[in-house]
């Protein structure tokens, strides 16, 4: 399968290989210090030197964790506000870190191909109001039962869900499945007190 070429520049990580990295954190110099791989587009620079791109991609660094992302970001790109597709695929990553949901603009989140476990960890994703396309195959989450349907009634506002457009069907069966398997929360009742 070949990757969607982004409109604008991407900045790409080196890959890792696990014997390349003593410490399998995300780390912050390594990805300031280090020129990222040349694309098919050359990567355009603002007076400071920082890339002009909406695009970040770190897929295969054995990351398995973001604490420093918004840091490095910062360093790296001239509007890291406009973020718009992080490629975070094929790493070491066991939750869905809450730095991800700093980047508003994201429309594009690949997480496919790590070590998330619980579904839950969806619930963190809703807050992001661009979010159009999302990546989570590959992860142990996928063998939950009701996984597809969890995430498109969590994130009704995804188009494309690992890699497949969600349809008016998808729709109906995630709906119909909400209402079969999620208890809705009582409302509560405020009492005016005389």
């Amino acid at each position: 399968m070949s990757k969607f070429i982004p409109s604008s520049p991407t900045l790409v990580a080196g890959q890792k290989s696990k014997d390349d990295i003593r410490k399998s954190h995300f780390v912050p110099t390594d990805l300031v210090n280090e020129e990222p791989r040349t694309g098919l587009r050359p990567l355009k620079r603002s007076k400071s030197g920082k890339s002009l791109t909406q695009s970040l991609w770190l897929n295969n660094n054995v990351l398995n964790d973001l604490r420093d992302l918004n840091q490095v970001a910062s360093k790296l790109l001239e509007h890291p506000e406009n973020l718009a597709w992080i490629d975070l695929s094929f790493n070491d990553l066991t939750s869905i870190d809450p730095v991800l949901t700093t980047f508003f603009n994201l429309s594009v989140l690949y997480l496919h191909g790590n070590s998330i476990q619980r579904l839950g960890e969806v619930n963190k994703l809703a807050v992001l109001p661009r979010l159009r396309s999302l990546t989570l195959h590959g992860n142990p989450m996928e063998e939950e039962k009701g996984y597809r349907q969890y995430v498109l009634c969590t994130l009704p506002r995804i188009t494309t869900f690992d890699f497949s457009g969600v349809t008016k069907a998808d729709r109906t069966t995630a709906e119909v499945w909400k209402r079969m398997n999620i208890k809705p929360k009582k409302a509560r009742i405020k009492q005016n007190i005389l």
